[in-house]
């Protein structure tokens, strides 16, 4: 069987497994925006984070908790997508204003905001591993967006997760980009670099 093929079955799996630790957890985010390592993270004066969607965490409570670390300091962003092809750009975004919706029908920051290169990039998982392994929804976008982010400047990106979507190895692929950490609502795993 094909890598490609392994995954999407690792892929239905895991939506169902995040889709019953969502419905079993609702705090979670809460949880996790309190067991940040705020003054760690707060480093980064750009944050990107992304509009949850379905059973994906929710990392606004995160973005607000980093916000009000640091009033003023901090910036906090939105994917914005244009097309099912190219990666990723991110907009200036102001937790509450109005969104409007990109090319995938996700909401997003309005045309007029500010397009920012972030330092710290918070995505969405189905899964991951301690060795910084991301399994994504398999359209392949935040691995050219982070690629093409890490080949301007360094960038760490955190995945949000609940604890259950933990796996002994996510199954990689040479383009697949790994996290630098991990934030869940039990931990938070940063990935050694010799692990990568």
């Amino acid at each position: 069987m094909s890598p490609s093929a392994d995954k999407t079955a690792l892929r239905a799996r895991m939506r169902a497994i995040r889709q019953e630790l969502a419905a079993r957890t609702p705090e979670a985010a809460v949880r996790i925006a309190r067991r940040a390592p705020l003054s760690r993270l707060a480093r980064f004066r750009i944050v990107a984070a992304y509009c949850a969607q379905g059973a994906e965490l929710d990392p606004e409570p995160l973005v607000q908790a980093l916000l009000d670390e640091l009033p003023g300091e901090i910036q906090a962003a939105l994917p914005v997508a244009k097309d099912r092809r190219s990666a990723l750009t991110f907009r200036r975004w102001t937790p509450g204003e109005p969104l409007e919706r990109d090319a995938f029908d996700i909401p997003a920051p309005p045309r007029g905001n500010a397009q920012v290169q972030p330092g710290l990039v918070i995505t969405p998982l189905l899964a991951f591993d301690r060795a910084g392994g991301r399994l994504g929804q398999g359209a392949g976008h935040y691995d050219r967006t982070l690629a093409q982010l890490r080949r301007v400047r360094p960038v760490f990106v955190l995945g949000l997760a609940y604890a259950g979507q933990e796996l002994d190895v996510v199954p990689m692929e040479a383009h697949d980009q790994r996290l630098d950490a991990i934030l869940t609502e039990t931990d938070f795993i940063e990935v050694a670099k010799g692990s990568r």
